[in-house]
């Protein structure tokens, strides 16, 4: 299993092995990007069986990655003849076109041209042509393709006619997270540097005097400075799981206004810790959480301003929202989560040891 330690996709794949884990099922997980914290190195060596490769290869997303690809596919194929993989699990679909030994599953937790359409209302630039040939023929070799909700399952289509793949909504345990004594302050989470979580329509909400908006997240970009600075919010910056579920226990209300969110792990916390939601109108948020919080355009910042100051002036209305959303939440599990690509492996694997038709025809002659 790939990952890297940026963001919610190395929360879910922690997770996923987890859950795995507990079902029987051995995981090797190699990782690129930044290396984890020594926080994340041992919450992944906790999981019982879990063995850790670790790089510092460039990501495809990131900027120049070609070299560092090629090499991590190397490193990444020497990784499956040693460790013997039954099923390899990508959390980056570019990697589906090595020669691999063993099915294939890619999971396409986000993409860049999906990203750049929600943001900027355009197609990515021809900047992004080789990274959008390297995600087709990825997605295209692949054994089996899924993505956590069926908007991104969509884009896949969309930009690289992926067909046939399917949905495993990502999945948190609800233990980690508590419903406390709630405060009269609105939470947001992610990235504050990129516009496609839209922190700058919360930042104009909170010109509202009777709102308290804090966020906990990154404010600095990867590099160079960012092209949003907040005036109004109230900046945590980075928690670790421990500090960021304390303060979802206590917001009376989680606001994400966000442009683009393919699943949206930060908004499952924040429901499992009894938060009332406020979330922008996106087909992603509308399929998970239609019924369970209140939604908004996600450029209306009047309007997302106006329905935080309405919320919050109503304690019973946030209670029975809150309520809602921990009950969609719960549904949500890693077992839940696990079951869903252990079935996909299973599959894999059952159609690897059938002999195709004419080999079968040949032997039975």
């Amino acid at each position: 299993m790939t990952a890297d330690a940026v963001g919610g996709v190395w929360t879910h794949v922690l997770e996923l092995a987890a859950a795995l884990s507990a079902s029987g099922i051995t995981v090797a997980l190699a990782t690129m990007g930044p290396r984890p914290s020594s926080r994340q190195r041992s919450a992944a060596l906790a999981i019982p069986g879990l063995q850790l490769f670790e790089s510092e290869f460039r990501l495809p997303w990131m900027n120049d990655p070609w070299p560092d690809v090629g090499a991590a596919g190397d490193w990444l194929l020497g990784i499956e003849a040693r460790f013997g993989a039954d099923i390899i699990h990508l959390s980056e679909p570019v990697f589906g076109a090595l020669p691999w030994n063993s099915p294939v599953i890619a999971v396409a937790h986000s993409c860049v041209l999906s990203w750049w359409a929600a943001v900027h209302s355009e197609h990515a630039p021809p900047t992004w042509e080789r990274y959008r040939l390297a995600m087709r023929d990825g997605l295209a070799a692949a054994d089996a393709v899924v993505a956590p909700s069926r908007f991104m399952l969509g884009e896949l289509d969309r930009h690289y006619g992926v067909r046939g793949g399917r949905v495993v909504y990502n999945g948190r345990d609800g233990t980690r997270f508590q419903v406390g004594k709630k405060e009269p302050f609105v939470l947001s989470a992610g990235r504050v540097w990129d516009p496609a979580k839209n922190m700058a329509a919360l930042d104009e909400a909170a010109a509202e005097r009777s709102l308290t908006v804090r966020v906990a997240g990154d404010a600095r970009p990867p590099a160079g400075a960012p092209d949003f600075v907040p005036t109004r919010l109230r900046l945590e910056g980075v928690l670790d799981e421990t500090q960021l579920a304390t303060l979802m226990s206590r917001a009376a209300i989680f606001a994400l206004p966000a442009r683009y969110e393919p699943f949206g792990l930060a908004v499952l916390e924040a429901a499992l810790s009894g938060c009332a939601l406020v979330l922008s109108d996106i087909p992603s948020l509308r399929e998970l959480w239609h019924g369970a919080a209140v939604f908004v355009a996600p450029d209306d910042a009047a309007w997302l301003r106006r329905a935080l100051a309405s919320l919050m002036e109503s304690e019973p209305r946030r209670a029975a929202l809150g309520e809602s959303a921990r009950r969609r939440a719960s549904g949500l599990t890693p077992a839940r989560m696990a079951a869903g690509y252990a079935s996909v492996y299973a599959e894999l694997l059952v159609a690897e040891a059938v002999p195709p038709v004419q080999e079968a025809a040949t032997c039975a002659s």
